[in-house]
Protein backbone atom coordinates (compact mmCIF):
# COMPACT_ATOMS: atom_id res chain seq x y z
CA UNK A 1 0.00 0.00 0.00
CA UNK A 2 1.54 3.45 -0.65
CA UNK A 3 2.13 5.94 1.71
CA UNK A 4 2.74 8.82 -0.54
CA UNK A 5 -0.12 11.09 1.47
CA UNK A 6 2.47 11.18 4.59
CA UNK A 7 5.25 12.02 2.93
CA UNK A 8 6.73 15.41 3.06
CA UNK A 9 6.38 18.70 1.51
CA UNK A 10 9.40 20.00 -0.92
CA UNK A 11 11.79 22.13 0.98
CA UNK A 12 11.04 25.39 -0.68
CA UNK A 13 14.09 26.73 -2.56
CA UNK A 14 15.28 30.13 -0.57
CA UNK A 15 13.17 29.08 2.69
CA UNK A 16 11.66 31.75 5.36
CA UNK A 17 13.31 31.81 8.40
CA UNK A 18 12.99 33.72 11.24
CA UNK A 19 15.62 34.20 14.18
CA UNK A 20 14.40 36.06 17.39
CA UNK A 21 16.56 37.39 19.46
CA UNK A 22 19.04 37.95 16.20
CA UNK A 23 20.79 41.16 17.82
CA UNK A 24 22.32 38.79 19.89
CA UNK A 25 26.07 36.91 20.12
CA UNK A 26 24.24 33.68 18.38
CA UNK A 27 21.67 35.13 17.21
CA UNK A 28 23.89 36.70 14.77
CA UNK A 29 25.66 33.49 13.69
CA UNK A 30 22.49 31.87 12.98
CA UNK A 31 21.03 34.37 10.94
CA UNK A 32 24.63 34.36 8.96
CA UNK A 33 24.68 30.75 9.11
CA UNK A 34 20.79 30.48 7.32
CA UNK A 35 21.58 32.88 5.13
CA UNK A 36 24.48 31.08 4.01
CA UNK A 37 22.23 28.00 3.56
CA UNK A 38 20.26 29.77 1.05
CA UNK A 39 17.19 31.44 3.40
CA UNK A 40 15.98 34.45 3.27
CA UNK A 41 15.97 35.63 7.00
CA UNK A 42 13.97 37.32 8.79
CA UNK A 43 15.84 39.56 11.25
CA UNK A 44 14.08 39.95 14.75
CA UNK A 45 14.74 42.28 17.81
CA UNK A 46 13.56 43.43 20.55
CA UNK A 47 15.14 46.90 21.47
CA UNK A 48 18.66 46.77 19.87
CA UNK A 49 18.07 47.76 16.44
CA UNK A 50 21.47 48.93 15.79
CA UNK A 51 23.13 45.31 16.48
CA UNK A 52 20.36 43.92 14.40
CA UNK A 53 20.80 46.30 11.21
CA UNK A 54 24.72 45.24 11.07
CA UNK A 55 23.36 41.85 11.28
CA UNK A 56 21.02 42.61 8.30
CA UNK A 57 23.82 44.19 6.61
CA UNK A 58 26.18 40.61 6.61
CA UNK A 59 23.19 38.74 4.88
CA UNK A 60 23.57 38.26 1.20
CA UNK A 61 20.28 36.73 0.58
CA UNK A 62 16.73 38.85 0.58
CA UNK A 63 16.43 40.23 4.58
CA UNK A 64 14.06 41.71 6.80
CA UNK A 65 14.40 43.64 9.92
CA UNK A 66 11.61 42.77 11.89
CA UNK A 67 10.54 43.81 15.74
CA UNK A 68 7.80 43.30 18.54
CA UNK A 69 8.26 41.72 21.92
CA UNK A 70 7.98 37.83 21.75
CA UNK A 71 6.02 37.64 24.87
CA UNK A 72 2.96 39.83 23.90
CA UNK A 73 1.07 37.29 21.53
CA UNK A 74 -0.47 40.31 19.87
CA UNK A 75 3.11 42.02 19.04
CA UNK A 76 4.52 38.48 17.65
CA UNK A 77 1.19 38.53 15.46
CA UNK A 78 1.95 41.98 13.82
CA UNK A 79 5.63 40.63 13.63
CA UNK A 80 4.75 37.43 11.38
CA UNK A 81 2.73 39.81 9.60
CA UNK A 82 6.20 42.29 8.59
CA UNK A 83 7.81 38.94 7.73
CA UNK A 84 5.15 37.55 5.26
CA UNK A 85 4.63 41.31 3.71
CA UNK A 86 8.62 41.40 3.63
CA UNK A 87 9.98 38.10 2.45
CA UNK A 88 6.46 35.22 2.45
CA UNK A 89 5.63 33.14 5.01
CA UNK A 90 8.06 31.64 8.06
CA UNK A 91 9.53 27.90 7.24
CA UNK A 92 11.92 27.63 9.46
CA UNK A 93 11.59 29.34 12.59
CA UNK A 94 14.06 29.58 15.50
CA UNK A 95 13.27 30.58 18.36
CA UNK A 96 16.96 31.86 20.07
CA UNK A 97 15.60 35.35 22.13
CA UNK A 98 16.04 34.95 25.28
CA UNK A 99 16.32 36.78 28.68
CA UNK A 100 18.26 35.84 32.20
CA UNK A 101 17.24 37.52 35.47
CA UNK A 102 19.29 35.47 37.91
CA UNK A 103 18.81 35.06 41.09
CA UNK A 104 18.07 32.55 44.05
CA UNK A 105 14.58 31.65 44.77
CA UNK A 106 13.76 32.47 48.20
CA UNK A 107 15.06 36.18 47.25
CA UNK A 108 13.49 36.30 43.26
CA UNK A 109 10.90 39.04 42.71
CA UNK A 110 8.20 37.58 41.41
CA UNK A 111 8.11 39.80 38.79
CA UNK A 112 11.05 39.07 37.35
CA UNK A 113 10.51 35.00 37.62
CA UNK A 114 7.28 35.65 36.25
CA UNK A 115 9.06 38.25 33.15
CA UNK A 116 11.89 34.86 32.22
CA UNK A 117 8.79 32.55 31.98
CA UNK A 118 7.05 34.96 29.95
CA UNK A 119 9.71 35.31 27.35
CA UNK A 120 11.71 32.40 27.02
CA UNK A 121 8.44 30.15 27.49
CA UNK A 122 5.81 31.59 26.19
CA UNK A 123 7.36 33.75 23.60
CA UNK A 124 8.34 30.61 22.20
CA UNK A 125 4.28 29.38 21.77
CA UNK A 126 3.42 32.39 20.41
CA UNK A 127 5.85 32.46 17.40
CA UNK A 128 5.39 28.85 16.98
CA UNK A 129 1.60 29.41 17.06
CA UNK A 130 1.59 31.85 14.12
CA UNK A 131 4.26 30.11 12.19
CA UNK A 132 4.11 26.59 12.13
CA UNK A 133 -0.03 26.58 11.18
CA UNK A 134 2.12 27.25 7.53
CA UNK A 135 4.26 25.02 7.75
CA UNK A 136 1.56 22.45 8.24
CA UNK A 137 -0.18 23.38 4.77
CA UNK A 138 2.91 23.03 3.02
CA UNK A 139 3.93 19.71 4.53
CA UNK A 140 7.36 21.31 4.93
CA UNK A 141 8.81 23.06 7.71
CA UNK A 142 11.54 23.09 10.55
CA UNK A 143 11.10 24.83 14.39
CA UNK A 144 14.90 25.10 16.43
CA UNK A 145 14.25 26.12 20.26
CA UNK A 146 17.38 27.02 21.56
CA UNK A 147 17.62 25.68 25.22
CA UNK A 148 20.60 25.89 27.60
CA UNK A 149 22.47 23.46 29.60
CA UNK A 150 20.05 24.63 32.44
CA UNK A 151 17.08 23.15 31.23
CA UNK A 152 18.99 19.97 31.59
CA UNK A 153 21.53 20.24 34.97
CA UNK A 154 20.41 22.13 38.02
CA UNK A 155 22.34 25.61 38.22
CA UNK A 156 22.14 27.60 41.62
CA UNK A 157 19.98 30.51 41.17
CA UNK A 158 18.72 30.05 37.66
CA UNK A 159 15.04 28.37 38.84
CA UNK A 160 13.68 30.83 36.49
CA UNK A 161 15.96 30.47 33.58
CA UNK A 162 16.17 26.59 34.20
CA UNK A 163 12.29 26.15 34.69
CA UNK A 164 11.97 27.84 31.22
CA UNK A 165 14.59 25.95 28.91
CA UNK A 166 13.27 22.90 30.61
CA UNK A 167 9.93 23.87 29.87
CA UNK A 168 11.06 24.65 26.54
CA UNK A 169 12.32 20.92 26.25
CA UNK A 170 9.12 19.17 27.13
CA UNK A 171 7.15 21.88 24.73
CA UNK A 172 9.57 20.63 21.58
CA UNK A 173 9.04 17.29 22.24
CA UNK A 174 4.91 17.24 22.57
CA UNK A 175 5.20 19.90 19.50
CA UNK A 176 7.16 17.56 17.44
CA UNK A 177 4.72 14.37 18.02
CA UNK A 178 1.77 17.03 16.91
CA UNK A 179 3.71 17.82 13.51
CA UNK A 180 5.62 14.98 12.41
CA UNK A 181 3.39 13.13 9.94
CA UNK A 182 2.99 16.47 7.90
CA UNK A 183 6.50 16.91 7.49
CA UNK A 184 7.70 19.49 10.01
CA UNK A 185 10.46 18.76 12.29
CA UNK A 186 10.76 20.40 15.79
CA UNK A 187 14.39 19.81 17.67
CA UNK A 188 16.04 21.60 20.16
CA UNK A 189 19.46 23.18 20.26
CA UNK A 190 21.37 23.37 23.59
CA UNK A 191 24.54 25.59 23.23
CA UNK A 192 27.03 25.39 25.84
CA UNK A 193 28.95 28.57 27.79
CA UNK A 194 29.29 31.00 25.12
CA UNK A 195 31.08 34.75 25.17
CA UNK A 196 27.72 36.43 24.34
CA UNK A 197 26.49 39.13 25.44
CA UNK A 198 24.20 37.49 28.34
CA UNK A 199 27.81 36.06 29.59
CA UNK A 200 30.20 38.64 29.07
CA UNK A 201 29.36 40.35 32.71
CA UNK A 202 30.26 37.59 34.00
CA UNK A 203 33.43 37.39 36.53
CA UNK A 204 36.48 35.78 35.29
CA UNK A 205 37.20 33.60 37.94
CA UNK A 206 33.25 32.32 37.23
CA UNK A 207 34.54 31.70 33.85
CA UNK A 208 37.33 30.09 34.51
CA UNK A 209 35.60 27.71 36.82
CA UNK A 210 32.87 26.49 34.39
CA UNK A 211 35.67 25.86 31.77
CA UNK A 212 37.67 23.75 33.73
CA UNK A 213 34.50 21.19 34.72
CA UNK A 214 33.78 20.49 31.03
CA UNK A 215 35.10 17.97 29.29
CA UNK A 216 36.07 19.57 26.76
CA UNK A 217 37.95 22.50 28.85
CA UNK A 218 37.04 25.18 26.55
CA UNK A 219 34.05 27.75 25.66
CA UNK A 220 32.04 27.00 22.63
CA UNK A 221 32.06 29.44 20.05
CA UNK A 222 28.77 31.02 18.62
CA UNK A 223 29.64 29.83 15.19
CA UNK A 224 30.03 26.25 16.12
CA UNK A 225 26.72 26.27 17.94
CA UNK A 226 25.56 28.00 14.40
CA UNK A 227 26.34 25.09 12.19
CA UNK A 228 23.74 22.78 13.18
CA UNK A 229 21.50 24.84 11.18
CA UNK A 230 22.50 22.29 8.12
CA UNK A 231 21.83 19.60 9.87
CA UNK A 232 18.17 21.38 11.29
CA UNK A 233 17.49 21.45 7.16
CA UNK A 234 18.54 18.82 5.90
CA UNK A 235 17.37 15.87 8.31
CA UNK A 236 13.56 15.14 7.79
CA UNK A 237 13.64 12.04 10.04
CA UNK A 238 15.04 13.86 13.03
CA UNK A 239 12.46 15.48 15.50
CA UNK A 240 11.79 15.84 18.74
CA UNK A 241 15.57 15.63 20.18
CA UNK A 242 18.07 18.09 22.09
CA UNK A 243 21.07 18.57 20.31
CA UNK A 244 23.90 19.54 22.66
CA UNK A 245 27.09 21.70 21.58
CA UNK A 246 27.97 22.28 25.09
CA UNK A 247 31.72 20.89 25.23
CA UNK A 248 29.72 18.17 27.38
CA UNK A 249 28.71 20.26 30.24
CA UNK A 250 25.55 18.32 30.04
CA UNK A 251 26.47 15.15 30.75
CA UNK A 252 28.74 16.12 34.22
Amino acid sequence: MSNSGKRAGVRPEHPVALVTGASGGLGQALALELDALGCKVAVHYNSSQDAARAVQDKLTNDSALVTGDVGSYEAVTALYEQVTEKLGPVDVLVNNGAIRRDQVMAMQKPEDWAAVIQTNLIGSFHTARVCVPHMLRTRWGRVVNVVSPSGLIATAGQTAYSASKAGLIGFTRTLAAECGRRGVTVNALSPGFMITGMTQSLPDQVKDSMEAKAPVPRFVTVEEVARSMGLFLEQDCMTGQVISIDSGVSIT
